[in-house]
C-alpha cells in the first residue's frame, strides 16, 4: 500500500509585534490577541523577512564590428561572431560569413567575410565584393577585397583586382605588368610591378621590390632590397590636356607658365640585402 504524503500544516507559528511572544494561530487568520501581553494585532502587520536578493548576473558586452551595406553604403554595427545581418536602412541582406573554395566555380561572392582560394580552386567568370581575400589558385574575372588581399606564387590571375591592402607573403613571388593601385602594401615576399598607394608601403626585412612606388609613406626595413624609382608624399599633378591649351591659346588666353609646375621628390635607390 502506497505511503500517504503527510498532511499539511493546519497552524502557522506568529510573533506578536509588542513582546515577540510566538504561538500559534491558524493558517488565513485575519488577526489575533496576544496570549502573554493580550495586544491585538493584524497579521498582515508583522513584517515578513525579506526575500534573499538574486545576484546581479554581470552582462558580457558583445564585442561588434563596423560593416558597410553594399546596396546602400549604410554603416552598421555587427557581432563579430554573427554571419550575415539584415541593413536597417534598405532591409537587405548582409553575408558575413567566409568562404574556402577548393574546386572550380562559378559565382559571384559578396560577404564581409573572408574568401580563400586555395591551390585547387579555380574561380571563373566571377565578380566578387569581400572583406578579406587570400589567393592560392585560378580566377579569371574581377575580385575586390576592402580590407586586405595576400597572393601566393601558385595564385594565377586573369581579370582585375583591387584591394584596400595588398600583401605578398614571406617566401613568395608575384609579378603584374600593370600599375597596381591600393591604399596600402606590405611586401614580405617578392613583388615585380610598379605600386601606387595613398597610405603606407612597407618592404619588411625579407622582401624584394622591383618597380616604381608612388605612395604617401614608404617603409624599408634594414635587409630589403628595393629597385625602382620612389616618389614620396602628394602625388603629381595630372597632365594638362593637349585640347585646352590649344583652345586657351586660340582664345587670346596667356599659357601657363612651366616654372610654376612642382613636381615631387623622385629618388632612384637600388638596396642589396645585408649578408
Amino acid at each position: 500500500m502506497a505511503a500517504m504524503p503527510p498532511a499539511k500544516t493546519k497552524t502557522v507559528s506568529v510573533t506578536c509585534p509588542k513582546c515577540a511572544h510566538v504561538q500559534p494561530e491558524p493558517r488565513g487568520a485575519y488577526s489575533t490577541i496576544c496570549k502573554k501581553c493580550r495586544a491585538h494585532f493584524r497579521l498582515d502587520e508583522i513584517e515578513k523577512p525579506a526575500a534573499p536578493k538574486k545576484k546581479e548576473e554581470k552582462k558580457t558586452a558583445i564585442e561588434c564590428r563596423k560593416i558597410i551595406c553594399f546596396s546602400c553604403s549604410t554603416e552598421l554595427d555587427v557581432p563579430v561572431a554573427a554571419e550575415s545581418t539584415m541593413c536597417k536602412r534598405c532591409s537587405s541582406h548582409v553575408d558575413l560569413r567566409d568562404y574556402e573554395i577548393t574546386a572550380t566555380v562559378s559565382k559571384n561572392y559578396r560577404t564581409h567575410g573572408r574568401l580563400i582560394l586555395e591551390e585547387k580552386g579555380y574561380m571563373m567568370n566571377t565578380d566578387s565584393l569581400v572583406g578579406d581575400a587570400v589567393l592560392k589558385g585560378r580566377i579569371i574575372g574581377k575580385i575586390t577585397a576592402k580590407r586586405s588581399m595576400q597572393i601566393f606564387s601558385s595564385a594565377k590571375i586573369k581579370g582585375t583586382f583591387d584591394a584596400g591592402r595588398l600583401i605578398i607573403p614571406e617566401g613568395n613571388h608575384f609579378q603584374w605588368p600593370q600599375t597596381l593601385k591600393m591604399d596600402g602594401a606590405e611586401i614580405a615576399g617578392e613583388l615585380v610591378a610598379n605600386l601606387q598607394a595613398a597610405g603606407t608601403v612597407r618592404i619588411k626585412a625579407t622582401g624584394r621590390l622591383f618597380g616604381d612606388v608612388t605612395a604617401g609613406h614608404l617603409v624599408v626595413e634594414s635587409g630589403a632590397v628595393f629597385v625602382g624609382n620612389a616618389t614620396i608624399g602628394s602625388n603629381s599633378k595630372p597632365a594638362a590636356d593637349p585640347a585646352v591649351e590649344t583652345a586657351a591659346k586660340k582664345a587670346g588666353a596667356p599659357a601657363r607658365p612651366r616654372a610654376l609646375d612642382r613636381k615631387p621628390l623622385v629618388r632612384k635607390t637600388a638596396t642589396t640585402r645585408a649578408g
